[in-house]
């Protein structure tokens, strides 16, 4: 197992000999000022975005979002197969240059188990001081704040985002700032198109948003790896949506829209157990990371309104259906839709992973069936699914599940602590095994007579 080193830096004048802990780690450093002395990596871009808004961030905000980016850089860019004994848990140290040190150091350990439970790695982080010329790096706004704005609403490309921000407009009772992070242009398209069809419906004045570009290639972090997995991608996109709120005069609410199956995300198998099942809107997660906004004074709230609601129960209540349905097909729900073209076909969804099960069966709840998505596996139902292969592979799971569940329901309040901690809100643990009940059954009924076993 090797262990690595990520040094962020800040320009020039950022030469400061930094001391890391272990003197055998692979060390690499990260330069955040491009050489026009601009903040980098996207980061500078979206304080340009929120200067023409009006909006001037937290120093403390950009420093969250430094961290964040130097997470994203360790997360995709460090093997776990070539650097992990158990091919799962990474060694990473992260040095960080801040605006106020002692308001981060009291927080490093709490960052690190964070960190640990979102991705299954062991981190490390340590701060020192931003240099003389960057103790402020946030952009000058160049007008008045726009009027209006009252909260912050993830905007990810994907079903559940497309359904809180039909929702947000839809009641009209606030005026939104859409936050949106993207790599890849999938994702980037779907976004696109979400945010235009918004507009076209809702019109210019209904919302603002801003859109980060945000990741590091062979170039940016000489590694020679790369990694997919990509489990620490919501701590970034969590710290982008705080770095904006951060800018509002109020306290502010940033909302993170994801039904409550997913967010739990109870392993469907033994085989999905601990960090393979992704944490990305899990509410010990947006527990652990409001301490940290609230222990940095930041004045945001984090929120996710659809917890205790399947998709299908989002998509059925959705405040304009009619709307919806007219452009549910371009948002983007699956984990890799670029694999299909390893069969020669244009980007889509594959139809058969956890993400896209489940969003199929909530428009079958939701949209009485009608779906217009294109998916590798069009018809679930077409021949015998390989329960061995990744075709089949989660169907048989999802089928298991159900089975399980609806012989014991009383199985759903012991399951739902298997990902990870609920006793920050136990009031609440009665709520979450009901949806955890509720969304698989959603999908089992999509799943009726759809045959999966293992090749012979």
């Amino acid at each position: 197992m090797r262990r690595f080193s990520l040094i962020g830096r800040l320009g020039p004048d950022d030469t400061c000999r930094v001391e890391t802990v272990q003197p055998d780690a692979e060390s690499f450093e990260i330069d955040f000022l491009d050489s026009d002395l601009r903040v980098g990596f996207g980061i500078g871009h979206a304080l340009d975005q929120l200067a023409t808004l009006g909006l001037q961030p937290s120093e403390k905000g950009i420093d969250l979002v430094v961290l964040a980016a130097l997470v994203n850089a360790g997360d995709t860019r460090i093997s776990r197969k070539l650097n992990a004994q158990d091919g799962w848990t990474r060694e990473i140290d992260l040095y960080v240059p801040v605006s106020s040190p002692s308001a981060w150091i009291a927080s490093a350990q709490s960052i690190g188990a964070m960190l640990r439970f979102l991705t299954g790695d062991r981190w490390r982080v340590f701060f020192r001081d931003r240099t003389s010329m960057t103790k402020t790096l946030a952009v000058a706004p160049k007008c008045l704040a726009i009027d209006g704005l009252t909260k912050v609403s993830l905007l990810s490309g994907g079903l559940d985002s497309l359904v809180g921000a039909i929702d947000l407009l839809s009641v009209g009772e606030q005026s939104p700032l859409f936050v949106s992070h993207y790599w890849d242009s999938e994702t980037a398209k779907a976004q696109a198109y979400i945010l235009d069809r918004l507009e076209n419906r809702f019109g210019k004045e209904a919302f603002k948003s801003l859109r980060v570009r945000l990741g590091f290639d062979k170039y940016h972090l000489p590694t020679g790896e790369t990694e997919n997995t990509q489990r620490g991608r919501s701590f970034l996109f969590y710290s982008l949506a705080t770095l904006a709120a951060s800018a509002f005069d109020e306290r502010t609410t940033v909302d993170i829209p994801e039904n409550g199956l997913i967010a739990l995300n109870v392993p469907l198998d033994p085989l999905r157990f601990g960090a393979l099942s992704t944490r990305t809107a899990h509410p010990h997660f947006i527990v652990s990371m409001q301490r940290l906004i609230d222990a940095l004074n930041l004045n945001v709230e984090l929120n996710n309104p659809y917890r205790h609601r399947t998709k299908g129960e989002m998509v059925a209540n959705c405040e304009d259906k009619v709307f919806l349905e007219k452009i549910v097909a371009n948002s983007m729900s699956c984990s890799s839709p670029a694999k299909a073209r390893y069969k020669k076909l244009s980007p889509r969804h594959c139809g058969y992973c956890v993400p896209c099960l489940i969003r199929r069966a909530s428009l079958e709840v939701g949209l009485d069936g009608y779906d217009e998505t294109l998916y590798m596996v069009e018809n679930l139902k077409g021949h015998v699914l390989a329960s061995d292969r990744p075709e089949g592979e989660h169907v048989r799971s999802f089928q298991l599940m159900a089975k399980r569940i609806k012989a014991k329901p009383g199985l759903a309040k012991i399951l739902v602590h298997k990902p990870g901690p609920l006793h920050d809100e136990p009031s609440l643990i009665p709520e979450y095994a009901d949806v955890f009940r509720r969304g698989v059954l959603e999908v089992a009924e999509l799943l009726q007579g759809v045959r999966a076993q293992p090749r012979g």
